[in-house]
């Protein structure tokens, strides 16, 4: 079982939830920009929730079925297409042997996931299958996909046998509601606990920091988002050792315009921490485009925490509902 990529788009690459463990050595975390969309994808086809998926950025990415295969599309809507017929998002799709999927341009969402029942046939490095690009390590050889790479394929899982059968005799015609875990609006509430260096900006950029909007620029990528907007600024210079980050800190540079770290960030950094967006925001964040705006929002980190519970429960709720409705 294999796909085929008739062409890459603007960048698709093999992601799961990321390579743990290593950050003492300097590899990053990585992993899916959107671990939401790609846990409920895996969920959808039976797959473990950590299962790596394809993620597509933005447009363009056509891919080719040399066998039937249960998928499934989550995260940004790109209007696909199988064999020129709209598919179906958030919802266990067979596709037929030779099928083609193709993406459009994105109407909203920056990042789609296709999950493939089974997986997809790589070896893990260090423990993941997610590409790291700038290390070339993971993934398919370590990079993008390209136009005639073939990916292969893991054996078929129980859920593909169940569900294709199903599919012979009717359509799946439902699908998950993701709605109150992830938002694809082009402007975003997204919530914020103070970072380690919080007070030692000045009052009025604390204050600046809460209360105006920032817009994603273009020059954002998996690694970091830059944000344009009111400059922020030191109470005083002072010297800052290189420190732990993680997915959603907000650093200062020296030009007081932040920078929101994601996915790939790097393991250490040394501007002033402002910020930390929360855990059960990151989703969403990661599926803004370039010019949607951020306006912050502080809360404690017992709200955080909170949060991302109730974010958890949600996505049981959700495996639950798919259990019963493939198999009763």
């Amino acid at each position: 079982m294999s796909i085929k990529v008739l062409n890459q788009g603007l960048m698709t690459t093999i992601q799961d939830l990321g390579r743990y463990g290593s950050q003492k050595f300097g590899v990053i975390v990585g992993g899916a920009m959107d671990s939401y969309s790609l846990r409920l994808g895996n969920l959808l086809v039976g797959n473990i929730e950590s299962e790596a998926n394809l993620e597509i950025t933005l447009y363009g990415t056509t891919l080719q079925f040399e066998e039937e295969t249960l998928i499934a599309i989550t995260g940004a809507d790109f209007l696909p297409t199988i064999n020129n017929i709209p598919a179906p998002l958030w919802s266990p799709i067979v596709v037929r042997k030779d099928s083609i999927l193709k993406f459009h341009t994105a109407i909203n969402g920056s990042r789609a996931y296709v999950a493939i029942a089974g997986g997809i046939d790589i070896p893990e490095v260090m423990g993941s299958k997610s590409t790291y690009l700038r290390a070339r390590i993971g993934g398919f050889k370590g990079r993008a996909l390209q136009k005639g790479d073939v990916l292969p394929l893991t054996h078929s899982n129980k859920l593909e046998n169940e569900t294709s059968k199903t599919s012979q005799k009717n359509n799946v015609n439902w699908s998950i509601n993701y709605n109150e875990l992830i938002s694809f609006n082009k402007h975003q509430v997204i919530r914020v606990i103070k970072g380690t260096e919080f007070e030692r900006f000045n009052k009025e950029s604390q204050h600046k920091l809460w209360t105006e909007v920032f817009t994603i620029s273009l020059q954002s990528d998996r690694m970091g988002y830059r944000l344009e907007g009111q400059s922020l600024s030191l109470s005083e210079n002072f010297e800052l050792l290189s420190e732990g980050v993680t997915f959603g800190t907000i650093q200062i540079p020296p030009s007081g315009q932040p920078i929101i770290l994601m996915a790939d960030r790097q393991t250490t950094g040394g501007y002033p921490k402002i910020g930390q967006v929360i855990s059960a925001d990151l989703p969403t964040l990661a599926q803004l485009q370039p010019t949607a705006t951020i306006q912050f929002k502080e809360v404690t980190l017992e709200e955080a925490e909170h949060a991302f519970i109730q974010n958890e429960r949600k996505i049981n709720l959700i495996k639950n509902a798919i259990k019963y409705k493939l198999y009763h």
